[in-house]
């Protein structure tokens, strides 16, 4: 899986090897380093809870692809305005405590 995460024009992508196993720590260093970077502030963002949610949207398919990604746009999360690209790509996109747009999107590997 891929992780794209930006804020305004400026993004990184981040590799998840194994969403099954996920090192969410060393994510999260990676996007509070990326966003401090940016000016952008997250506190209050909840996005240790979002990715997780966004990969059993997109490898939890044991319901059937892409059913989990649209069941979890449809619940929303927190502040984000979520969305469900075809070919099972989710973006997730919110405004950062400083007015700076961040945006999340997560590809799938299949």
């Amino acid at each position: 899986m891929e992780l794209n995460v930006s804020v305004e024009k400026d993004s990184i992508s981040i590799s998840i090897d194994n969403p099954f196993r996920l090192d969410l720590g060393s994510i999260m260093k990676r996007i509070e380093g990326f966003a401090a970077s940016k000016g952008a502030g997250l506190d209050g963002m909840f996005i240790n809870e979002l990715i997780p949610m966004m990969i059993k949207g997109i490898a939890g398919c044991e319901a059937g692809c892409p059913s989990d990604a649209k069941h979890f746009v449809s619940q929303g999360f927190k502040n984000f305005e979520l969305d469900y690209i075809e070919g099972g790509i989710l973006t997730a996109k919110a405004a950062t405590i400083n007015g700076k747009t961040l945006s999340i999107k997560m590809f799938p590997d299949f």
